[in-house]
């Protein structure tokens, strides 16, 4: 007995060609005998989250086994600028790799600042394979309170 599937064209939708790209790029890349995710990807962009609390701008970006000297943190105009370079053990890059999702070498992320900060008390840190850049907005750009008054 031979089953076949009906077609049920109402489970299909407008992302189906998106999907089978992302698929067909997701094997390309995985294929051991192409070079091409390596020559594609020879940078990264680490992940970043921008938010504002009562008085500052933080940034953080995910940057794990990374050390606090590989870092380099400027702020000019406005945009905010972190660069740094990751490096594995030399054990690793002398071994044999089957499969590599972790990146390394450089990378570079400019974000434009939604206000203005006070560039002397920028502080950053890092913990925990996260890096925070403290922005104090600086007092023109914080909200003001009006008081109503009589006349």
């Amino acid at each position: 007995m031979k089953f076949t599937r009906p077609h049920l064209f109402w489970q299909r939708s407008s992302l189906d060609p998106v999907n089978r790209l992302q698929e067909e790029m997701a094997k390309l890349l995985e294929s051991p005998f192409s070079g091409f995710g390596t020559q594609f990807f020879n940078e990264w962009a680490p992940s970043l989250d921008l938010f504002e609390d009562k008085e500052n701008l933080v940034v953080q970006l995910e940057v794990p086994g990374m050390k606090r000297e590989a870092f380099e943190i400027g702020l000019h105009d406005g945009v905010l600028s972190i660069s740094g370079e990751r490096k594995f053990e030399e054990k690793r890059q002398k071994a044999t790799g089957y499969r590599t999702e972790r990146f390394e070498g450089r990378f570079q992320r400019s974000i434009a600042l939604p206000k203005a900060v006070e560039a002397d008390k920028v502080r950053a840190a890092y913990k925990d394979g996260i890096l925070t850049v403290t922005l104090p907005i600086a007092a023109q750009a914080r909200p003001k309170q009006i008081v109503v008054g009589t006349e």
